[in-house]
């Protein structure tokens, strides 16, 4: 798993924030979280040919 963290600040229409916050909270889960998700997934899928690593690569597991 990653080590270290780093901060990505993003601008977002405040009625989509609003409805993202409150679907996130029905599923029990933190903004952070479905974003982590988000880029995770994204990065698998556009990866390309670049080597990830192995905490990265596509496992099956749910998680952060």
């Amino acid at each position: 798993m990653e080590n270290r963290t780093a901060r990505l600040t993003l601008l977002i229409d405040p009625t989509k924030k609003r409805i993202f916050e409150e679907i996130c909270a029905e599923h029990d889960l933190t903004p952070s979280q479905v974003v982590r998700r988000m880029i995770r997934q994204y990065i698998q899928d556009n990866a390309g040919g670049r080597e990830l690593p192995e905490w990265l690569k596509p496992s099956g597991k749910v998680g952060d």
